[in-house]
């Protein structure tokens, strides 16, 4: 069976530049993740855009991506280190040329080490900075930029590195977390007026990462119940009113049993409850028709998939997973959805943040020694649902 998208539709993948660079003076340096390793070398992106471009461009006609704010920007106000704007800029056209349009993400969850210093989101009088390095942002990089999310997934930055103490800065705050997605929110909606007064005709969006949470039981349902109203809801608040479109990702089905369940800090647990995961979480991709839905419902809006993709190293799991995302995502176009575009999280292996290089989601493999490149045969698939602008349904028990 296959089925056609509309011409409108368009279809990418996505990397972070933190995840892909070795890393700068940000506030990741250093991490030690939960397979060992340390946040430190990546996959030398830096040293293979050349090779990385001829990857990219196999997989669609947008690339979604950053730059490494640390890198750019010594300090609080500085100008922009022209040497690195020279080799983003080049990097940038070299994508244009290939026929390759960025989705730009301006903050995507790493702070310089000056910022983190200052108090980062934590504190309202930092937000200038931001502010600062937005406009420089636009001013280097504007011509090369389709479409803009302002920030990545504000909702896991403030729940992981304010809340639950998983990233950077670690802490363990329910009231901290609140404070730091309102004062993200205050400098989305100054960029956002930026950067239409820049250019009103490009589209000023933000990634927010939705799941899947499900009570198993009396309690399970109570956390889950909130964990879904603090996640879903508040955290979109303080930027609902400022976008073109809502940029939604979707990977994890967390069940709660009272507390959630999942690969990474119960392995094999979801297994034995008869849940099919990934190596980090549940896998029920009927949680992005979900998200889907309530977001059209709730706002009105046009939405694109800014990340969506299986954790796994398995190619034929990451091929089924393809299928069964993409089918839900015709069916909510077929029942009037204004979904633009599709991308793929991501276009190569990279540091999953605190977990390691090992979780992979890659369409490209990665040495881990060497950071070679390898194509797989998931990559290959897509490549090939991108050029057709339809997928092949092909499910096999």
């Amino acid at each position: 069976m296959r089925l056609q998208f509309p011409d409108h539709f368009f279809w990418g993948t996505s990397t972070a530049a933190a995840q892909i660079e070795t890393a700068s003076a940000h506030n990741w340096r250093g991490v030690q993740s939960k397979d060992g390793y340390t946040f430190e070398r990546t996959t030398d992106h830096e040293l293979k855009r050349e090779e990385d471009v001829r990857y990219i461009q196999q997989f669609g006609s947008v690339y979604r991506c950053g730059v490494d704010w640390a890198r750019l920007q010594s300090e609080a106000f500085a100008p922009f280190d022209q040497e690195v704007v020279k080799e983003y800029q080049q990097f940038f056209a070299q994508l244009n040329a290939a026929g390759t349009e960025i989705m730009f993400v301006i903050h995507h969850f790493t702070n310089p080490l000056w910022f983190e210093e200052e108090g980062g989101w934590l504190d309202k009088e930092n937000i200038p900075a931001f502010i600062d390095y937005a406009n420089q942002c636009i001013q280097y990089f504007s011509q090369y930029v389709r479409d803009w999310n302002v920030f990545n997934e504000p909702n896991v930055y403030a729940l992981n590195g304010y809340m639950l103490g998983n990233f950077p800065p670690f802490k363990k705050s329910y009231f901290k977390a609140n404070r730091v997605l309102k004062n993200m929110g205050k400098a989305h909606r100054v960029v956002y007026k930026i950067l239409k007064a820049n250019d009103e005709h490009k589209p000023v969006g933000i990634s927010f990462n939705t799941c899947y949470f499900h009570g198993l039981n009396f309690f399970g349902k109570l956390f889950a119940g909130f964990t879904d109203w603090w996640f879903h809801k508040k955290a979109a608040r303080p930027f609902a009113k400022y976008l073109d479109y809502w940029g939604l990702s979707y990977y994890a089905y967390v069940p709660f049993k009272p507390t959630p369940i999942t690969e990474i800090d119960q392995p094999g647990k979801l297994k034995k409850m008869g849940i099919p995961n990934d190596k980090m979480w549940g896998y029920k991709p009927e949680g992005l028709a979900r998200s889907i839905k309530r977001f059209h419902r709730r706002y009105k809006r046009p939405i694109v998939i800014t990340e969506n993709g299986i954790c796994t190293e398995n190619d034929d799991q990451r091929i089924r997973a393809i299928q069964d995302y993409l089918t839900i995502c015709h069916k909510a176009i077929e029942n009037g959805v204004d979904l633009r575009g599709y991308i793929h999280w991501s276009t190569w292996d990279n540091f999953e943040w605190n977990l390691g290089p090992t979780y992979r989601f890659g369409l490209v493999r990665i040495d881990l020694d060497s950071k070679e490149r390898i194509s797989t045969k998931a990559g290959a698939f897509y490549a090939e649902v991108t050029r057709n602008n339809a997928i092949d349904i092909h499910h096999t028990n």
